[in-house]
């Protein structure tokens, strides 16, 4: 059995500088460390209960398969802070047949990040 301690997720961006200013200043994720120098230089960032590291570059464009869910506490909220920040959103805020508010935005290479808030009243926060 692998006994995980700890995990993040790698992306590669085509700029790294560009992709630094999106998941740092747009989305305002913290910063968990930094390594290396110049511009391929690695980030990591908090993604709640995991990391997201920025590092080297990518040599093909972004792949389909990858995409980020992030739970927010308020994707209205949310909604309007990207839009302040210039972030192009794929699809607004929408309460899903299941319950979960999602909404979907890409980062600079095309990666589809989902934000999802699960309301007070959804099942995921009913606790017995």
């Amino acid at each position: 059995m692998v006994h995980v301690l700890s995990s993040r997720v790698l992306l590669r961006p085509s700029d790294p500088e560009r992709s630094r200013a999106f998941y740092g200043t747009a989305l305002g994720l913290a910063i968990y460390r930094e390594f290396g120098t110049g511009p391929e230089r690695g980030t990591v960032y908090f993604l709640g209960g995991g990391f997201l590291e920025v590092s080297g570059r990518a040599t093909a464009p972004a792949t389909t398969t990858l995409q980020l869910w992030l739970q927010v506490a308020d994707a209205a909220a949310a909604h309007q802070e990207l839009l302040a920040h210039g972030v192009a959103v794929l699809r607004p805020p929408v309460k899903e047949p299941w319950g979960l508010v999602e909404m979907w935005i890409a980062d600079p290479d095309g990666h589809r990040i989902v934000l999802t808030e699960v309301p007070a009243d959804h099942p995921l926060r009913y606790r017995p």
